[in-house]
């Protein structure tokens, strides 16, 4: 049985994300330092696909529905590179036992180049995470008025268009973020029945050499990371994608387990991918 170590925290979100209204970078590390964890990166998002605020359909806070068009379209806020570098210095400084690793956390990026181009010369960043959370022709992700299944479906034909069309990320995050807003009126949710779809998307990301995140914010699929492995998938991270310091490393244990199972395995250092024996991550 293998004894696996305690991986980085390769996703978390402070009070320098747009929406993270109970983020802190100074708690989430004192949290970080009291658990144990040996690394955390703050991946920062770096969102530019307008949202839709008024009708329900998204999620934010009331002092930024206050930006939104009369429609309800909402683009949110720029990452304030600044203020999120002095406040990562200080951590650094205050913590020196903790690895703080920088990062950000793109949405869209094939959708947005020249943005995204110009925040990462401006960063130079440790971490790079591409995610989807939208999809083109309706803002953010929704069910409403669509067939469950076909949202999905969407969601997964995007995410090779994701990968194919931006070399500006090193690791996909959460592939299966829709599944965390499957609508409980479509029935118990059965990953298999979308398994051509996820294993298409998964061979994209295996082709282009990047990792795959096994986020542990939502509902497990450990399928998931035995079709990455089939598909060529050589190296993994792992991501709770905490928006407050309570949620970091979360289910840590649980993911990886399921990493282990798998055939992937910690590096020298504590913040290398998780990689398959005689693979090394490019």
């Amino acid at each position: 049985m293998t004894i696996m170590a305690t991986p980085a925290d390769g996703h978390v979100h402070s009070e320098w994300s747009w929406d993270a209204a109970d983020g802190s970078m100074e708690q989430t590390c004192a949290r970080a330092v009291a658990m144990g964890l040996p690394a955390v990166a703050f991946t920062e998002h770096a969102d530019y696909s307008p949202l839709t605020v008024l009708d329900g359909s998204c999620e934010v806070d009331e002092h930024l529905t206050a930006d939104a068009t009369a429609d309800g379209a909402l683009t949110p806020p720029e990452l304030d590179l600044d203020g999120y570098l002095e406040c990562l210095q200080a951590c650094r400084e205050k913590f020196p036992d903790l690895h703080i690793i920088s990062g950000v956390e793109l949405g869209e990026p094939h959708w947005h180049g020249a943005a995204v181009a110009k925040l990462l010369r401006a960063g130079q960043f440790d971490r790079v995470l591409g995610s989807l959370h939208c999809l083109p022709f309706d803002q953010p992700i929704l069910y409403q008025h669509r067939q469950a299944g076909d949202v999905v479906r969407d969601y997964l034909a995007e995410i090779p268009r994701l990968i194919e069309g931006s070399d500006a990320f090193s690791v996909l995050a959460h592939i299966d973020y829709p599944l965390r807003s499957w609508p409980a009126a479509a029935g118990p949710f059965d990953i298999n029945e979308f398994q051509g779809e996820f294993r298409h998307a998964l061979r994209a990301l295996a082709r282009s050499g990047r990792a795959l995140e096994i986020n542990t914010s939502g509902p497990f699929h450990p399928e998931i990371v035995g079709w990455w492995r089939e598909a060529g998938g050589t190296s993994v991270t792992f991501g709770s994608d905490a928006h407050d310091p309570t949620r970091i490393a979360y289910r840590f244990a649980e993911a990886t387990a399921i990493a282990d199972a798998n055939g992937f395995r910690p590096g020298r250092h504590h913040c290398d991918y998780w990689t398959r024996p005689g693979h090394v991550h490019r």
